[in-house]
């Protein structure tokens, strides 16, 4: 009773010198008695920086009085007590370092809290290492090289994974980040740009905004901004910044229907600011906050929270704890934890040593600084829906990425994206914005770039107007361009801009570098280019093929017997014949009741295997073996009709070889696809830059056997070089032309569908007739000429079957006969008894 008694006391004496020292704040309690022995209670001076006159400042120091005084309500036998040293900031960066080197040099204390003023992390870092003096930063991030700096908020990359995670899952592909000209604003954007490229994801504009900024220039900054095509807009600024800036958004129409606005951790307290024209401005932004697991304890502390503190505080802005308050009410949980451990003072070594493997079930969820950093729970999703400021549309964690707040009922599986109904957007619209929109007028028109090449033409052939300063196109890519973009239900305002001397990969990097908008001509369809750009649906044969001179035969008077050059043939042909005649002529002689002598046997049976005449025979078994020589001779004949007609139908050529040479599209990729893929790994490989050079390289006095080449190339070379030249093989290993756009661009699925449109109802197929003169069926892959004839490996089958039957059947009738005589032989022996 004494005992307790006496914590009682002490409790009582150290709550009272908690607050006579908030009350005499920047006071601290002198150096000489942070040791005193107070009833056998040894004080461990704590400094606490904070800015008393923010609600952030105030609720943090509020959760750290109460989490002393109900660590020690729990903890009353413990001969350790933290003192708290409290100095105020006033929010300026150059107070709270002073408060810093204060807290360190003169109040002597053994660990800081604070501040939550963003500070130099270099400079802060130094000043704990040099003082072996554990600090517990909300704004500075920690670092491993100093181990006594600690991070009490989200880690950065943390924070940039769960905005990646959240646009990916829209796939968008463009993002405009808009950040705080500060070191702070600037501290993700390293993380941020690594995650969004891990992503493919581009940040299309970055906007650095002072806190200082003006209304006209934060104007001005927005319509800049406006004059992109991406609609997605990170916000990462402080709240009263952010306030100002979605003011201005919204009456530029930038907070509606089509775009997207998502807030950071650092940001997102917008949706709980106490001026509703900003909360009205902010209906449809989703925004990011740390997730803290819902807890008997949790609730606890938020009703006293707001019967002691918000009572007479209240904004809409502190309906709830905030996370960083909560933090610190853990912190100071491990802290006096770890300092009961050590047991006594100024042992920064150890005192380090129990800080870094605590771990304990906190008033925020699961709690530890093992990497000198606080565990992250993830993050909660808000969306900003109504007046009354927000609600829970998902959650992002390390282990599950984004998921939805509210899954169907008896449902087990974690959908893997918020849902387009879960979230209203801005405008009040349930459909997710696309991330890119059409800014185009007819004063300001969409740059289409254009090749000027004058070698393989009739696909995109250029003409530039210098006095006019008008660029035109004509060609079958240029035709099925004007078919599809004025197909659209909106009109596309452009203009083709002509470069001089580029290849498509170049005009691949200027669209992704947004200096022009599309592609439009004979572009191929290849990933590394899709890293980078979008293509549009196919408009052309998929694969390459090549191409040949093809070698005519004339046809003579005995061109009928081509499919029968097969020497083999008609070797098998005349043993078969041989074979079943004498098969069938023994057949005979073994039946009694057959009616032909030995001496005509040979020549009858002959005879009837000409005629095929089976009435002669007697016996079944010849007349089963005359059938199937039957059905022979019918696949036989069926089978030279069929050659013959073929032979007839198709003029066979083959390539002249020459030098082993084989010929490329010059200025293109062609020539890694024809090492690699096509098995020309022993061939000279040579480029050629026209349709002219194919056909005289080609030509009996050119030097190659043949050409590769894409498809669509190859029909238009054989539509003006018909007759001499054929494409003898194809293999679909690339996919075609299409058109190129930014990414994101609405275009790409419109115009895609355009295509897919024309390709049937048939205006697709007219283009290429207008425009491969001549066309031609493609063969199949690796497919070359057949060769003509019929020849034992294709019909050998059916004489080993024939041969096979014949010889079954003399066996069984061989068989019948001695049996039959053995049976008479059996009936004559027994009449002798």
């Amino acid at each position: 009773m004494v005992h307790n008694e006496h914590n009682k006391i002490s409790l009582c004496l150290l709550m009272l010198l908690c607050v006579l020292d908030h009350a005499l704040c920047p006071h601290s309690i002198p150096s000489q008695n942070q040791n005193i022995n107070i009833n056998n209670d040894i004080l461990i001076g704590v400094g606490i920086i904070l800015d008393m006159e923010s609600p952030m400042g105030k609720s943090i120091h509020s959760c750290i009085t109460m989490a002393i005084s109900d660590f020690y309500a729990l903890h009353h036998s413990y001969k350790t007590r933290i003192v708290l040293h409290t100095r105020d900031s006033k929010g300026d960066p150059d107070k709270a370092l002073s408060a810093v080197y204060n807290l360190l040099k003169k109040a002597k204390v053994q660990a800081i809290i604070g501040p939550e003023t963003h500070l130099p992390s270099k400079l802060l870092s130094l000043s704990a290492e040099k003082a072996a003096v554990p600090i517990f930063s909300f704004a500075s991030p920690s670092s491993r090289e100093y181990p006594y700096l600690f991070q009490i908020k989200q880690d950065e990359s943390t924070m940039a994974k769960s905005i990646v995670a959240l646009v990916t899952s829209f796939n968008w592909r463009n993002v405009i980040f808009i950040h705080a000209d500060t070191d702070e604003g600037r501290e993700i954007l390293p993380c941020l740009a690594e995650s969004l490229q891990d992503k493919n994801i581009r940040i299309s504009y970055r906007s650095a905004i002072s806190a200082s900024a003006t209304y006209d220039s934060i104007t001005q900054e927005l319509r800049k901004i406006m004059t992109f095509h991406t609609t997605v807009i990170i916000l990462h600024v402080s709240p009263s910044l952010a306030s100002t800036l979605i003011l201005n958004a919204k009456r530029l129409g930038m907070v509606s229907e089509g775009y997207a606005w998502i807030l950071t951790e650092k940001t997102v307290d917008l949706l709980r600011s106490t001026n509703f024209t900003v909360i009205e401005s902010s209906q449809g932004a989703l925004g990011f906050r740390s997730y803290v697991p819902p807890s008997d304890r949790l609730h606890s502390l938020t009703t006293k929270m707001h019967n002691f503190f918000y009572r007479n505080n209240f904004t809409s802005i502190t309906k709830e704890v905030p996370v960083p308050a909560l933090w610190a009410y853990d912190t100071i949980w491990a802290l006096a934890e770890s300092v009961e451990k050590v047991g006594v003072p100024h042992n920064a070594f150890m005192l380090l040593h129990e800080v870094l493997k605590i771990r304990f079930k906190g008033i925020s969820g699961d709690f530890q600084l093992s990497e000198g950093k606080v565990l992250s729970n993830g993050y909660e999703i808000m969306n900003a829906v109504d007046m009354n400021g927000e609600r829970r549309v998902g959650y992002w964690t390390h282990s599950q990425g984004i998921r939805r707040a509210y899954p169907q009922i008896n449902s087990a599986h974690l959908y893997p994206t918020l849902g387009s109904e879960s979230v209203i957007w801005p405008g009040g619209s349930t459909t997710a914005p696309k991330g890119w929109v059409l800014r185009a007028t007819p004063s300001k028109r969409l740059k289409f770039g254009v090749q000027n090449i004058n070698n393989f033409k009739y696909f995109m052939d250029v003409d530039h107007d210098v006095e006019k300063n008008v660029t035109t196109a004509t060609g079958f890519s240029a035709d099925v361009f004007y078919t599809c973009i004025h197909a659209l239900p909106y009109e596309v305002p452009y203009t083709f801009i002509l470069f001089e001397n580029v290849s498509i990969d170049d005009l691949v990097q200027k669209v992704y570098d947004e200096e022009i908008d599309a592609v439009i001509g004979d572009s191929t369809i290849l990933a590394n280019r899709s890293e980078y750009v979008d293509f549009t649906a196919t408009y052309t044969d998929l694969g390459v093929g090549t191409l040949a001179r093809i070698k005519k035969k004339e046809m003579g008077m005995w061109f009928f017997l081509k499919p029968l050059q097969d020497f083999r043939l008609w070797l098998a042909a005349i043993f078969s014949l041989i074979f079943n005649a004498l098969v069938v002529s023994a057949i005979e002689l073994m039946n009694p009741a057959s009616e032909v002598s030995l001496g005509t046997v040979s020549w009858t049976s002959f005879l009837l295997f000409i005629l095929f005449a089976q009435n002669r025979f007697s016996s079944n078994p010849a007349k089963f073996v005359m059938f199937v020589w039957f059905i022979v001779m019918v696949v036989l004949f069926a089978s030279y009709g069929a050659f013959l007609t073929t032979v007839l139908t198709v003029e066979q050529f083959e390539s002249a070889s020459k030098r082993g040479i084989v010929g490329f599209h010059g200025g293109d990729f062609m020539k890694g696809v024809t090492v690699n893929n096509l098995h020309f790994e022993n061939w000279n490989h040579r480029p050629y830059y026209s349709y002219e050079a194919y056909a005289h390289a080609l030509s009996k006095d050119g030097d190659a056997d043949a050409i590769v080449d894409e498809i669509p190339y190859i029909k238009m070379f054989l539509s003006r070089y018909p007759g001499d030249y054929a494409l003898v093989s194809s293999q679909p290993i690339t996919s075609g032309f299409a058109f190129i756009f930014q990414k994101g661009s609405p275009l790409v699925e419109d115009v895609s569908r355009e295509i897919a449109r024309i390709r049937l109802d048939g205006t697709l197929g007219s283009l290429e007739n207008k425009w491969y003169e001549n066309r031609i069926p493609l063969p199949s892959r690796n497919s070359t000429m057949p060769q003509l004839g019929l020849t034992v490996d294709k019909i050998g089958g059916l004489f080993i079957i024939s041969a096979g039957i014949s010889a079954l059947t003399f066996l069984v009738t061989l068989f019948d006969l001695i049996r039959t005589s053995l049976r008479g032989f059996q009936n004559i022996i027994n009449q002798f008894r």
